[in-house]
């Protein structure tokens, strides 16, 4: 039973890290890589927000690079993490792709909130102090349903996300 385990862990691990390993790479150019991605995403699925930062020069790397870094860990309760990565694992380059589409979700679903926001530091300290504690299923699904929403709409036309 352990073997089966262990063998199991040693494949799921495989599979997390299969197309992000230039995220764990010297200058983490596939981090560099996924934030500028998403910032060119947001300019084209919510042109207002990404104005919104640009204008208060708030920075993708400022907040996204954790996002990234983290697969968004440290942005929701373990129960959603687990809940988020399950469906990455489901997901053909559900960590190397699909986590772009989420992210993209994850900020817009802060809409209101970032557009309320009138200065720097204080986009910045709600950015990277999100209210998502008391999140669960729900949120989390819902959250996932938009970014299945966004794939579907930008992952195979790729000049919807390039200016």
């Amino acid at each position: 039973v352990l073997q089966n385990i262990e063998a199991d862990s040693y494949w799921c691990m495989s599979k997390l890290l299969d197309g992000i390993q230039d995220n764990y790479t010297f200058a983490q150019p596939g981090i560099q890589k996924k934030v500028k991605m998403l910032e060119e995403l947001v300019s084209r699925i919510d042109e207002q927000v990404h104005r919104h930062l640009d204008q208060h020069e708030v920075k993708y790397l400022q907040f996204a690079f954790r996002w990234m870094n983290n697969l968004l860990m440290r942005e929701v309760p373990l129960q959603c993490t687990i809940r988020l990565w399950d469906t990455y694992q489901s997901e053909p380059e559900g960590f190397s792709h699909f986590h772009l589409y989420v992210c993209a979700a994850f900020l817009v679903r802060w809409r209101k909130e970032i557009l309320e926001e009138k200065d720097f530091q204080e986009l910045l300290i709600f950015l990277q102090n999100l209210p998502t504690v008391h999140w669960g299923n729900e949120e989390i699904s819902v959250l996932l349903a938009e970014a299945y929403r966004l794939k579907f709409a930008f992952a195979d036309a790729p000049n919807h996300y390039k200016k």
